[in-house]
């Protein structure tokens, strides 16, 4: 009798363990904690899945409204990297890439690039894209728009990888399995 306590307090104990290790995994640090994450919604229906390998490619063409501000584009790829985070989706899960061209590719360039395109005006997209790197997202800009706007590859910031076209880029990335996100 004294033998069978025990051995269910021992199962009760290893269950009550790994209940919270899976709490642990679902409240895992947001890899960008400054940043955006979607708000819980009582009784929400579709939620992040900790299963899923979520493959997410989004476009930034366009340039932020001032010079000074962040580029818009990089608020949603915040959110959703937070977003799954807080979900339990582990980071092996969550591949994200970026493909930069158009009016938004002098955000690549390093600060003192960027500040002789622009008046002296520092990059403010340098942290940002540094931070999102560090928490694993992938970024890459068209080769076409840097020949285009007449940039020197050798001025874009190390965490950016230069592709031929963005056109291609997207298309290789979709064919793997990554949905393409809107700005």
């Amino acid at each position: 009798m004294k033998r069978s306590w025990m051995s269910r307090t021992a199962v009760l104990a290893v269950l009550i363990g790994l209940s919270g290790a899976a709490f642990a995994q679902s409240e895992q640090a947001l890899p960008i904690p400054s940043g955006a994450v979607a708000r819980d919604i009582a009784g929400a229906k579709e939620l992040p899945d900790p299963n899923l390998t979520y493959k997410v490619v989004f476009n930034i063409s366009k340039a932020a409204p001032k010079i000074d501000q962040v580029n818009p584009g990089f608020a949603n790829i915040v959110r959703l990297l937070n977003t799954l985070a807080k979900n339990g989706v582990p980071a092996d899960h969550r591949k994200i890439a970026v493909v930069i061209n158009r009016e938004a590719t002098d955000i690549i360039l390093n600060n003192e690039a960027f500040k002789a395109l622009h008046e002296g005006h520092d990059n403010p997209n340098i942290a940002m894209i540094q931070t999102m790197k560090k928490a694993g997202v992938d970024f890459r800009v068209c080769g076409q728009s840097v020949l285009g706007h007449k940039m020197d590859p050798k001025t874009i910031l190390p965490e950016i990888e230069l592709d031929l076209w963005a056109m291609t880029t997207m298309l290789n990335l979709e064919l793997h399995g990554y949905v393409h996100m809107g700005e």
